[in-house]
C-alpha cells in the first residue's frame, strides 16, 4: 500500500486511503473489534452486504454531479472490482456492490485519481450532500445552489467535528420553492430566497427524517444570509454531536433529539457554539462549478424516428427548457437505479455530440442531461432509444422509486427491486395515460427504514411478513398520502394496511381506478386523499387483506421462486456503539495523536475539537468501569462529575464539566488550543494512571 505516497498526489487522501489498509490488516490479524472495524469502514464507504464475504463501495458524488471520465472510470471499477452494475441511489451517490474488503484500498485509490471519494458515503457521519438536479438550468431557481452545496460538502469532509456522531446527519439544497431536494425530510433543508436588493440567502429546515418513524422539518430560519449558512450548520452539528443519543440507534437521529429537549433549546444551545466556530462567517464562492463544456455546434443532421409517437411521448415528459435560452434538459429515466457498466460506457459515446460534460444523478434514480439543443433532440433520443433509456415518463407514475431490497440489503425484508419492474409494468400496459402525470409518485423500500422513500410517496409500499397459520408469507405495508407541498412543506405517508405482497399490484388498480372514478376534475391526489380520509382507503383494500383466500404462489416472494423465509441481518446505516474500555483508550490515543496533527498544521479548530474527543472518550473508557455507559456526550460529562471528580476518585482542578466545555466558551486561538490540548493530554495520561490501577 505504500505505493499510494507516489500515486496520488493529495497527500490527505493518501493517508486516508493507507489508514484503511492497515486496519483492514489490524481487523483479519484480530487486532481491532469487529464492531469497532465496522464503523471505521462504514465511514469510508464501504457497506456489509446481505450476502457473506462481499462488501457495497457507495461513491460519494456532491450533488450528484459526474463527469463523462468519472462515468467511465466508475463502470472500469464495478468491472474491475464489482459485479460489473452501477446502482445509482435517491441520495445521488453510485453504489458498486460484490467487492472484497481487502481490494477496497486500492479500489478507493483507482476513484480518487479521477476526483472521486468515497470518504464519509455511509457511518455517523455527514452524508452526501444533495441539491435538485436542475440547480444550475432552473427555470424557477433564484439562484444556482450548486457552489453551495460544493462547498458544504468540502467544508464538512473530514471535519473533526461530524466524524463520530450517535448517527448519520442529511443536507439537501432544492432549486427553488418547489422543493424537488425534500427539504422537510432532512437533518437540514435549504430553500433558496432572493431579496428585491439581490441578497441571497436561504430558508432553513431542521430536524426532518425518513425512517420507520418519519418525522417533517421546522422552519427555524426564514432569510439566512449566504455568507452564515456553513457557520449556522456547524453549530447544529456541534450540537447534535454533543447530545444526540448513542446506545439507542433507533432514537440517535437529530429529530430525536428535538423532540427530546425541543427545538427552542437545539437553537439555544447552537447560539453558545458560536464562539467556537474558526469561522463566524463563510463567503460562498459563487465560480466553484465551472461551466461545463458544451456539445460543439453542429448541423445536426435529419433523424428518422424509430417510433413518433414514442418520442413524443418523452420530449413531453423527459425534456424541458433550460433558464438558458436555446437550450433543453433531458431526464433519462434508469429502471430500479441500475445501469451496466457496458450500458454505461455506450451510454458517454452516445450522448457526447448532444450534451455537455456533466451529468447529474437524481433523487429518483435517474439522469438529467444539460444543455442539449432542440435540434438535437432526435438524434439523442434514438441514441438512448438503442441503449434502451429513451422510456418516457420520467418522475411520474411510471417511475418507481426503490432500494435494492432484499437483492444486497441486510435489513431487506422483501424484494423491492422486481416488485418496482412489476408496478411500471402495469402503469405503462394498463394506466399509459399516467405517464404525464407527475402529481403521483410511487416508491418502495424493501423494509420500513425508507431508503426507498417510500415515507414521502403518495403510494408506497415497504416490505415486511404476515403469518397464515405456522406459515410466513412476503407482504407490504401500503401507505398513501405523502409527497412535497412545497417552499419547505411536506406530508408524511399514512400507513393504510397490509396485504400480501403478491397483491400490491391489485392495490395499485384500486387506488387508480377509485382515484379516476371519483377525483374531482383536476383535483390533485392529496386533495383526493384528503376528501376521502384513512378509513376509506382500509375499507377500499381491506379484501386484499383477506389471507383465507391465499394461494400457494403467494407464500414465494417477487422475482423469487423459493418458499419466502425471513432472513433480516444486521443493519449498517449507521455505525454500532463501542463498550470496550480497551478500545476506547486505543481510540483516545488516536484522537490525541489527531489533535496533535492539526495543532502542528496550525488547524487550531480541529486542534480543539480532537482534544474534546480525546477527554470524552477517555471519560467514557473510565465510566464504563463503573458499568456506567451513558448515552451521550452530555451524559458522559455529567456523570463522570458524578462518580468521578465530586467523590475525589479522579483529581483535576474543578470539575470535568468545566474543563471539556470550555471549548464553546472560547474562541479557537492558538492561544487556547495549546492549553486545550496540554489538558487533554494531561487528563488521557491520568485516565490511563486511574485505569492502570483498577487492573493492578
Amino acid at each position: 500500500m505504500q505505493s499510494f505516497r507516489t500515486e496520488l498526489e493529495n497527500p490527505i487522501v493518501e493517508q486516508d486511503i493507507i489508514d484503511l489498509e492497515r486496519k483492514i490488516r489490524a481487523f483479519r490479524e484480530g487486532k481491532i473489534h469487529d464492531e469497532k472495524f465496522r464503523s471505521l469502514r462504514l465511514a469510508r464507504g464501504v457497506y456489509g452486504q446481505r450476502q457473506p464475504g462481499v462488501q457495497m463501495v457507495r461513491i460519494k458524488l456532491p450533488f450528484g454531479k459526474v463527469t463523462f471520465k468519472q462515468i467511465l472510470k466508475i463502470a472500469d471499477i464495478a468491472d474491475e472490482y464489482g459485479s460489473g452494475n452501477l446502482h445509482l441511489t435517491t441520495r445521488q451517490d453510485i453504489q458498486i456492490h460484490y467487492v472484497s474488503l481487502d481490494r477496497t484500498p486500492q479500489l478507493w485509490a483507482d476513484l480518487e485519481r479521477d476526483d472521486i471519494t468515497l470518504r464519509e458515503a455511509c457511518g455517523n457521519t455527514v452524508r452526501n450532500v444533495t441539491s435538485s438536479p436542475t440547480s444550475g438550468i432552473d427555470p424557477q431557481e433564484p439562484f444556482d445552489v450548486s457552489p453551495y452545496a460544493q462547498a458544504t460538502f468540502e467544508y464538512f469532509l473530514r471535519n473533526p467535528i461530524c466524524q463520530e456522531m450517535g448517527r448519520k446527519f442529511k443536507i439537501s439544497f432544492s432549486s427553488s420553492d418547489a422543493d424537488t431536494a425534500f427539504s422537510y425530510v432532512h437533518d437540514v433543508g435549504l430553500i433558496p430566497k432572493l431579496k428585491e436588493n439581490g441578497e441571497r440567502g436561504f430558508k432553513v429546515l431542521l430536524g426532518g427524517g425518513l425512517g420507520a418513524q418519519p418525522l417533517l422539518a421546522s422552519a427555524v430560519e426564514d432569510f439566512l444570509p449566504e455568507d452564515e449558512l456553513i457557520p449556522y450548520i456547524e453549530t447544529i452539528i456541534r450540537v447534535f454531536d454533543r447530545y444526540g443519543e448513542r446506545n439507542n440507534r433507533n432514537k440517535a437521529r437529530m429529530k430525536y433529539l428535538i423532540q427530546k429537549i425541543g427545538l427552542d433549546e437545539v437553537l439555544r444551545l447552537a447560539k453558545e457554539e458560536r464562539i467556537a466556530l474558526k469561522v463566524k462567517t463563510y463567503p460562498i464562492n459563487r465560480d466553484a462549478i465551472p461551466e461545463p463544456a458544451l456539445p460543439a455546434e453542429q448541423v445536426y443532421p435529419d433523424v428518422e424516428l424509430s417510433n413518433p409517437l414514442r418520442y413524443e411521448q418523452w420530449r413531453l415528459t423527459n425534456v424541458f427548457e433550460q433558464k438558458q435560452a436555446g437550450f433543453y434538459g433531458v431526464y433519462v429515466k434508469v429502471t430500479v437505479g441500475d445501469i451496466s457498466s457496458n450500458t454505461a460506457r455506450a451510454l458517454v459515446d452516445a450522448i457526447k455530440p448532444f450534451v455537455s460534460d456533466e451529468v447529474r444523478v437524481t433523487q429518483n434514480q435517474g439522469l438529467l442531461l444539460k444543455f442539449v439543443r432542440k435540434e438535437a433532440l432526435p438524434g439523442l433520443y434514438e441514441a438512448l432509444q438503442a441503449l434502451d433509456l429513451a422510456a418516457p415518463g420520467f418522475d411520474s407514475v411510471a417511475d418507481v422509486t426503490t432500494c435494492p431490497g432484499t437483492d444486497t440489503c441486510n435489513l431487506g425484508i422483501s424484494n423491492s427491486m422486481t416488485l418496482s419492474k412489476v408496478l411500471e409494468d402495469v402503469i405503462f400496459n394498463e394506466y399509459e395515460d399516467l405517464i404525464y402525470n407527475r402529481d403521483i409518485k410511487i416508491k418502495i423500500s424493501g423494509c420500513m427504514n425508507s431508503c426507498g422513500q417510500h415515507g414521502l410517496a403518495h403510494i408506497g409500499f415497504h416490505g415486511s411478513s404476515l403469518k397464515s397459520g405456522l406459515k410466513v408469507l412476503p407482504s407490504v405495508q401500503v401507505l398513501l398520502g405523502g409527497g412535497t407541498v412545497g417552499n419547505g412543506v411536506g406530508r408524511a405517508a399514512e400507513k393504510v394496511i397490509k396485504v400480501p405482497a403478491k397483491r400490491a399490484t391489485h392495490v395499485l388498480r384500486a387506488v387508480l381506478d377509485n382515484y379516476k372514478a371519483n377525483s374531482v376534475g383536476g383535483e390533485t391526489f392529496h386533495a383526493y386523499y384528503d376528501s376521502k380520509g384513512k378509513d376509506y382507503f382500509y375499507q377500499l383494500l381491506k379484501p386484499l387483506a383477506d389471507l383465507s383466500t391465499l394461494t400457494e404462489d403467494e407464500f414465494v416472494d417477487w422475482g423469487h421462486q423459493e418458499t419466502f423465509a425471513t432472513a433480516i441481518g444486521v443493519g449498517e446505516c449507521a455505525g454500532v456503539v463501542i463498550d470496550l474500555v480497551a478500545t476506547l483508550l486505543y481510540e483516545s490515543d488516536e484522537k490525541l495523536d489527531w489533535a496533535k496533527g492539526a495543532y502542528a498544521k496550525g488547524l487550531w479548530a480541529d486542534a480543539i475539537y480532537h482534544s474534546y474527543n480525546t477527554m470524552i472518550s477517555g471519560a467514557k473508557a473510565l465510566l464504563l468501569d463503573k458499568s456506567v455507559n451513558s448515552s451521550t456526550q452530555a451524559g458522559i460529562i455529567r456523570e463522570f462529575d458524578t462518580y468521578y471528580t465530586s467523590t475525589g476518585e479522579v483529581a483535576i482542578d474543578g470539575t470535568f464539566s468545566d474543563l471539556v466545555l470550555q471549548i464553546n466558551k472560547n474562541e479557537p486561538s492558538e492561544e487556547f488550543a495549546t492549553a486545550y490540548l496540554q489538558q487533554a493530554t494531561d487528563f488521557l495520561q491520568l485516565v490511563k494512571d486511574k485505569r492502570e490501577a483498577v487492573l493492578s
